[in-house]
């Protein structure tokens, strides 16, 4: 399925989005940067079958720390179940994106007039070489799960490089999430 532009969402909407404040379990604690120690940026909510997987990366001094890679510890991907609330946004760092936006799943074998913002499902559509992550708890191959382009307009889009393309994966069993880029 593609993910095209689905219009402005509630910061703290439910919905496939970029942007907003992630919704969290209880306890959650904030995501910072392996690298720099600095609180992560919320990239995207996206509600998956048993869960919801919330994106972060590093924007705290663009291109300095590895955020790119899926264990350089400048990004972080969480997989969350159960009740979730919007998180206490840290109140310094990079930490949000411009504006909040929605997305809507589109089946990809029909026409559309809205830009595609990235895929949900099927397989990854690599710009450079495969770099599909092992889980970091059982070592299984993850499964891709959603592509995300840099963004809708210039306050929804994610840093990757410049035309770079965002790409999550999970591991079903041990509940894990990962998250990389490419450009």
């Amino acid at each position: 399925m593609l993910l095209i532009y689905g219009g402005e969402a509630a910061a703290d909407e439910p919905v496939l989005r970029t942007g907003g404040v992630p919704l969290v379990p209880e306890g959650f604690v904030w995501p910072v940067c392996r690298e720099c120690e600095g609180a992560m940026q919320f990239l995207a909510h996206l509600p998956v079958e048993d869960g919801a997987i919330a994106v972060f990366q590093c924007q705290n001094d663009p291109g300095m720390c590895g955020d790119w890679d899926a264990t350089g510890g400048a990004n972080r991907a969480f997989l969350f179940t159960g009740r979730l609330t919007a998180a206490k946004v840290p109140s310094e760092g990079e930490t949000l994106l411009g504006a909040v936006t929605a997305l809507r799943a589109h089946p990809e074998d029909t026409p559309t007039d809205e830009p595609a913002l990235g895929r949900l499902g099927g397989e990854p559509d690599w710009i450079q070489h495969d770099e599909t992550p092992d889980c970091p708890s059982c070592s299984a191959r993850m499964t891709f799960t959603a592509e995300l382009e840099e963004g809708y307009d210039h306050r929804t889009a994610a840093n990757f490089g410049g035309m770079g393309r965002g790409y999550v994966f999970r591991c079903r069993g041990c509940g894990e999430a990962a998250f990389l880029w490419q450009c």
